[in-house]
């Protein structure tokens, strides 16, 4: 279902191949999507997921899970996918989604309007990382780290990552005091910190524990201070500071 790298790659790496979808080309299915989510882990930002369809007969370029493969290596990619897919879809979940449905729902509701974004080509079949998507209207077939040996869901985990980091460096420009563009969300050290320093900014997600936590602290210190000069505490900008900068 793999191929080791060829010459010039990185030593070690495993590369997707299109086995299935040529297996499902042969039983008549003309469009075969591959989708898969990214952005599940982190405190802040939204769930991405992406639909790649490629032609009957394609040759995509060498593609890898996204997680192992080098940022410009990523962008790179997406471009050859670009020009090589007959479609792509793009889902985004909002941090407030994400709070209001839990981050496995809002994977799957990424993963829905993903498939949605393909517009008026329908896949005939969909290959989805990890588990299937409930309520689905085509027929599914789900393969846990389906990203590293199915071409058209490490196509669509490429795309998706490459458009969330895209969307998490621009969040860094208007909150620059949280360096999203440096770890995208994921909490780090760094990020922490800035939470701890700052609190919550509004892309964060409100039902993660380390968020949680970083809020409580921030209306503490607001209820004392209002307490102290007997002015009430302001919902809207609890400590006077959002992160952002003028």
């Amino acid at each position: 279902m793999v191929g080791r790298s060829r010459s010039g790659a990185r030593a070690g790496l495993y590369y997707a191949g299109l086995h299935l979808e040529r297996l499902l080309w042969r039983l008549g299915h003309a469009f075969v999507a591959g989708v898969d989510e990214v952005g599940m882990g982190p405190l802040a930002g939204p769930v991405v997921a992406a639909a790649v369809v490629f032609p009957r007969g394609a040759r995509p370029a060498e593609l890898a899970d996204s997680k192992v493969l080098a940022a410009a290596e990523r962008r790179r990619l997406a471009a050859v996918i670009a020009r090589r897919a007959l479609a792509i879809g793009i889902g985004e979940v909002t941090p407030a989604e994400i709070d209001q449905l839990n981050v496995r729902q809002a994977g799957l509701r990424a993963m829905r309007r993903a498939l949605a974004g393909l517009g008026d080509l329908r896949p005939s079949f969909v290959l989805v990382d990890g588990h299937e998507i409930p309520g689905l209207s085509m027929p599914q077939a789900a393969y846990p780290k389906g990203d590293a040996f199915v071409a058209s869901i490490a196509a669509a985990s490429i795309v998706a990552k490459v458009h969330r980091d895209a969307l998490m460096a621009a969040l860094a420009r208007r909150y620059p005091v949280y360096g999203f563009d440096r770890h995208m969300g994921y909490p780090t050290p760094v990020h922490l910190q800035a939470l701890r320093a700052y609190g919550p900014c509004p892309v964060h997600r409100r039902s993660f524990a380390p968020v949680e936590r970083a809020e409580a602290r921030q209306f503490g210190f607001v209820a004392f201070a209002a307490a102290a000069s007997d002015q009430p505490p302001s919902v809207a900008d609890p400590v006077g500071y959002n992160g952002t900068t003028a």
